[in-house]
Parts: structure tokens; sequence; C-alpha cells
């Protein structure tokens, strides 16, 4: 009766734990949308409120009238959708070559991938921009998906799940039975990776999402990102929080969507692994 009654305390700690960092973690986003339901008064309350007001509707609307918004959101879908199907496919590829294929320099040349990370992403700004202006691409979107095709640590993350998650003798047996590479690739690697690729799709998203410094730079003002666009909303001499806010919130719900999406398809995976274990 003692263990069981310390087994049932436990799991309340443990639960309430989780769900204080759920709290936690959602009172960002709530505490968004509450100042974009209202106006910028309520900043100044020593009390603020906790409910919503009834704003949202007309904040959201100047936001996307302040700023070319739904042209910023529809780049941003572009720009994140491409960049992590392509990751994802180049990064899975990869990840498989280099845990399972043996070929002359394998070692040296992951080195080479993994050692890239070291570098700082604004190191390259300035040879890239002149890349990006003698191709021609300065302006559009071709010049924020080009250089994010395929991430380092992408291909990282896939060799080293791919190592675990695929038995050699697995592979040798799809060989033996005269499958190809790429057949190899597409049904015994793909669907063994499918929760780690899910994961990188949603972190790639993310990234290329919430991505300000490069599109900034090489982007025109008319043809932004929904983070420059979400950064002009607050340009002024005057900041509107409200407005911002309200902005910030519609630039969010796509990643909500995508997170949901994705987070089902690794838990799947995971389970799918779990009940063939």
């Amino acid at each position: 009766m003692r263990r069981s009654g310390w087994t049932q305390l436990r799991g309340l700690w443990v639960y309430g734990l989780l769900l204080a960092f759920v709290l936690g973690s959602a009172f960002p986003f709530y505490w968004s949308f509450l100042v974009a339901s209202r106006d910028n008064g309520m900043l100044g309350d020593k009390i603020p409120p906790l409910l919503p007001g009834g704003n949202f509707l007309a904040n959201a609307s100047r936001a996307v009238h302040a700023v070319a918004f739904w042209k910023s959101l529809g780049n941003s879908v572009i720009v994140s959708g491409t960049v992590a199907a392509s990751t994802v496919l180049f990064a899975t590829l990869a990840g498989f070559a280099f845990a399972k294929l043996r070929f002359r320099g394998r070692q040296p040349l992951f080195l080479f991938v993994v050692a890239t990370l070291a570098l700082p992403t604004q190191l390259g700004v300035i040879p890239l921009y002149i890349a990006m202006s003698k191709l021609g691409w300065t302006g559009h979107l071709t010049a924020v998906i080009a250089p994010s095709l395929v991430s380092a640590l992408g291909v990282f993350w896939m060799r080293q799940y791919t190592l675990d998650a695929i038995p050699d003798e697995l592979v040798e047996a799809a060989r033996v039975d005269g499958c190809s590479m790429i057949r190899i690739y597409w049904h015994v690697c793909l669907p063994a990776v499918r929760p780690a690729a899910a994961f990188l799709a949603m972190f790639t998203f993310m990234t290329a999402w919430n991505d300000f410094f490069w599109p900034l730079v090489v982007l025109d003002a008319d043809n932004p990102t929904a983070q420059v666009a979400i950064e002009e909303l607050q340009s002024g001499y005057y900041v509107d929080y409200s407005l911002v806010l309200a902005g910030t919130t519609l630039a969010t719900i796509p990643i909500v969507i995508v997170l949901a999406a994705l987070g089902r398809q690794i838990v799947a995976g995971v389970m799918q692994g779990a009940v063939k274990g």
C-alpha cells in the first residue's frame, strides 16, 4: 500500500511538472493574443486583464492593410515549405550514404560536413550576397531558398539516426534480392527513418519561417517574408504593440498547423516502430 501511494504521488508530481511546462510554453502565445485583442493602453495598466478583448479582428485588419501581409505570408510558406522538403530529401539521401554505403573518402567528407557547423552564418553573408547578385537573384525568393536547400545539421542528424534504425543485414538482404540503391533508399530507408525525417522537416520549416536577417538583406521591400513584414509594423516612431502582436499571431497560425501535422507523423512513426519491435 505504501509503495502504491508513493507511485501515485510520484505520478502526480510528474503530471504537475508537465502541466507547468505546458502552461509556461503556451503563456507567451496567449499573452500575444491578449494584447492583440485589446488596444495599446492595456500595457500601462497596473493590473493587466487576463481575458481577451474584442479588438482582435480590427487590429488584424489594420496589420493586414498596413503592410503586404498576405504576400509576405505566402512567400514564407513557399520558402519554408521548399526548404523543408529539399532538406529532408537531400539529408536522408546523404545520411543513408554516409551511414550504410562504403566508399573512399567517406569519413573525411563527413567530418568536413560536420565542421561547417562551426562556421557562423554571418561570416558568409557578404560573399553569398555577391553570388546572388551575380546570378541576378537578389529581390527574388530564389535567393532565400537556394542557400538553404540542405543543411549540415540535417545530414548529421539523419546519418546518426540511420545508423541505428536500419541494420546492415537488411541492406545486404535487399541487395541480394536485386534491389538497386534507389529502391533500397525508397523502400527500406525512408519508412525506417520517418520519425526523424518528420522532426527534421518540422525543425527546418520553423527555422526557415523565423529567419529574419538573410531575407531582410537579399529581398526587396515590396517582396518580403512574414518576419520582415512584421518588422515593418514596428518601424515607426510610435510602436503600436497591439498591431504588431496581431500580425505576429496571424503569422503563427501556419507554424501551429505544421507542428500539429508533423507531430502526428512523429508519434505515428514511433508507435509503428514500437509495435514492430
